[in-house]
């Protein structure tokens, strides 16, 4: 069985890049399959050993890129590589304004030519690097990426001006120009746009690093003998106790062990308001601790908590790609060889009509504005902007295939208990006293029943003072309870200690509705009832209003009763009950392009076999693992956004493709000269690296739209 291994690349130009680490790595012996996805730098391997990760990273170092071991090692190696590359391009656009000065306004001589070759070399071969050194590793391994048009197009202009000044006896009079200022020029303009693309990218994938920063880098490890130590978050091990104090972070996962405080945990689960922690209560890593003193025993290694697994869960989704970016993967591997034999015929046909002077020029132009950096980037970094959109919205897309087909959806079908309702008990309603109430959630307090602290809750909420029960108790596991003269119970509990004057009529609307019903006697004689309900959430209406042009369907194991009240009462179109997993599978098989919304064990089956599944952060964990996307903040709203955002991503990703390859469309022929016959329009090298650079610009930018849609 192959083993799965995880890297992080830096230095990834485009999707070329990716493509030529996936062929290397593929040669080596024992690599099942590879995966690399260059917007996020994260490469999967499928490796039969994971001692092949040295060799792995061996030979991804030879291809000239970076590994990083961590999401955190790979942000900051980003950082640095756009710091260095923000010196080159200072320092390339400098040089490049001398040599212009020097080619076009002061005067021509021996002196002028040699310093415009020495600072055009330093432009080439310094600040172009990268292009060279990455073009280098292409061609060994027999792929053809823009770092191969780039080093082509900047390096033939140089060599040819260096012949020239080197050789002027050589070369016939009307070939005596020199071109330093055009090799210049093509590596300045397309280091712009490669800056401008990784700043991009940065903003892009900040919803990560805002994440990650959430976890504090130290803590304070509680020692045995009560004293603490600070020490780094990443060094607690499983079994460590730390403390949090009024204000600070969590570090790690783990159970309050001494101490109670209110939480808030607002980045993970959306709620608002904090929550109140006890001993025995989990906490999670990046939540903030608003009040109180607590000490945790770490639960889970660093790179499992909550916060870490969403992190990596983030990352991944972009290591995928849609079956359009495949579509566009492959066109931008035929297109470069496609584009050099272009370059080469052009130079022929000049040649051959006797302007060679315009061969060289065209044939360095096609190579320049040919560069595929558009079409490699129209898919990916719009799938980046539109996923860290949907997480900053509180959808976690696990499968960004999904986004693709998301705005064809048809159907919405609901699991009930959990999803459309919150899958909390409460009091809907009663008829006790607040005497006779008072006294039953004093004898509640003493259960740990669902149903028991849902009548204290509801006794809490009517402001009545009651305090714990401390005379004889029992519980009667299935019917109800006793305490001194109170009896609780249903219908054959009451009846069986003697209590047969109860008014049916009061309460059968209620059950009638499928709502629980619980019956009280004190001192012998029947006193009301307690209506008990699960809560719709509030989002179940919104969501069902807002996408009222879809069918809705609700498919539950719960009694016809309670689930026609439910469905009729959200009018959901189609209702099944009392339905087994097995049904549920069967069911939702019946809808094409449909999503199924659910949450628990039983829906596991269900949110695999829906076009798309989407699971609620409050269900199972199996359920959670099922599902295409994760609704974090159990918000039924994250649908029509996610919906919403699949419209808008498919409209711009065919944008950027629209755009990318109509604009190889137009230019490349007028890069040929086609148009020179007819109306002696010729493009120069260096206006042919600026549109090339600013195409990618155009893409980059449409794509940002995404990163602040309003769904």
């Amino acid at each position: 069985m192959s083993k799965r291994l995880t890297l992080n690349i830096v230095g990834m130009s485009c999707v070329n890049c990716s493509n030529a680490i996936q062929r290397a790595v593929k040669k080596i012996d024992g690599v099942v399959d590879a995966n690399v996805n260059f917007s996020s730098g994260e490469a999967i391997f499928d490796v039969k050993s994971l001692k092949l990760e040295d060799i792995i990273k061996t030979k991804i170092e030879k291809l000239g890129f970076e590994v990083a071991t961590d999401y955190e090692e790979l942000n900051q190696k980003k950082l640095a590589h756009l710091k260095k590359l923000k010196f080159k391009l200072i320092l390339a656009a400098f040089l490049t304004l001398i040599i212009i000065y020097l080619h076009m306004i002061a005067t021509h001589s021996y002196t002028n030519s040699l310093a415009q070759l020495i600072l055009s070399f330093i432009v080439v071969f310094y600040c172009g690097s990268d292009f060279f050194s990455h073009a280098i590793s292409a061609l060994k391994n027999r792929n053809f990426d823009m770092n191969v048009l780039v080093s082509l197009g900047s390096f033939s202009a140089f060599a040819f001006s260096t012949f020239v000044f080197l050789f002027p006896n050589l070369v016939i009079d009307k070939f005596h120009t020199l071109y330093f200022e055009s090799a210049s020029m093509i590596i300045s303009f397309i280091l712009f746009g490669r800056f401008l693309e990784n700043s991009s990218k940065a903003k892009a994938n900040s919803h990560i690093k805002a994440l990650l920063d959430l976890t504090p880098k130290t803590a304070l490890l509680v020692k045995s003998d009560g004293t603490t130590e600070e020490i780094l978050a990443k060094d607690l091990k499983i079994g460590d106790v730390f403390m949090v104090k009024s204000g600070m972070n969590i570090p790690r996962d783990g159970v309050i062990l001494h101490g109670a405080t209110e939480i808030n945990a607002a980045i993970l689960t959306g709620e608002s308001m904090p929550i109140y922690k006890k001993i025995g209560d989990m906490v999670n890593a990046g939540c903030l601790n608003t009040n109180g003193v607590i000490n945790v025993r770490v639960t889970t290694e660093v790179h499992e908590t909550l916060l870490a697994r969403i992190t990596r869960l983030l990352s991944q989704t972009t290591a995928k790609k849609m079956p359009i970016a495949r579509m566009a993967d492959k066109v931008a591997n035929i297109f470069v060889p496609a584009v050099i034999l272009l370059s080469i015929l052009t130079f022929l046909v000049w040649f051959l009509s006797g302007n060679s002077y315009y061969g060289i020029m065209c044939a360095i132009s096609v190579l320049v504005i040919s560069c595929p950096c558009a079409l490699g980037l129209a898919v990916p970094i719009a799938i980046v902007c539109a996923v860290s959109n949907l997480a900053k919205n509180g959808v976690l897309v696990k499968n960004p295939e999904v986004l693709e087909i998301a705005k064809d959806t048809k159907t919405l079908i609901f699991d009930k208990t959990g999803t459309l309702t919150t899958g909390e008990i409460s009091v809907s309603s009663t008829n006790l006293s607040d005497e006779i109430l008072t006294k039953l959630a004093s004898a509640e307090l003493l259960s740990e029943h669902l149903i028991a602290k849902a009548i204290v809750n509801f006794a809490n909420k009517k402001g009545l003072k009651f305090s714990k029960f401390d005379g004889e108790f029992e519980s009667v596991v299935g019917r109800g309870l006793k305490a001194d003269k109170l009896i609780v119970g249903n219908l054959e509990f009451l009846n069986k200690n003697g209590i047969f004057d109860i008014n049916e009529s009061e309460f059968s609307k209620f059950i009638d509705k499928g709502d629980g019903i619980i019956l009280v006697a004190y001192d012998k004689e029947y006193k009301g009832y307690v209506a008990l309900s699960d809560t719709l959430r509030d989002s179940s209406k919104e969501l069902l209003n807002t996408l009222k042009d879809k069918k809705s369907v609700m498919i539950t194991g719960d009694s016809k009763k309670t689930a026609d009240f439910v469905g009729k009462s959200l009018g959901i179109d189609e209702i099944y009950s009392s339905a087994l997993p097995e049904d549920k599978l069967n069911l939702v098989k019946n809808y094409e392009n449909s999503i199924f919304v659910g949450d628990g064990v039983n829906d596991a089956l269900s949110l695999k076999s829906a076009t798309i599944g989407a699971s609620m952060n409050s269900g199972s964990d199996i359920a959670k693992g099922a599902g295409d996307i994760l609704l974090v903040n159990n918000d039924l709203m994250g649908v029509a956004k996610f919906i919403n955002t699949s419209t808008k991503s498919v409209k711009v990703i065919k944008q950027n493709l629209f755009w990318a390859f109509f604009y190889n469309a137009l230019c490349i022929p007028i890069a040929t000269g086609a148009l020179y016959p007819l109306f002696g329009i010729l493009l120069e090298p260096h206006f042919a690296a600026l549109a090339m650079s600013f195409s990618s610009v155009t893409v980059v930018l449409n794509s940002l739209r995404l990163y602040s849609f309003k769904s």
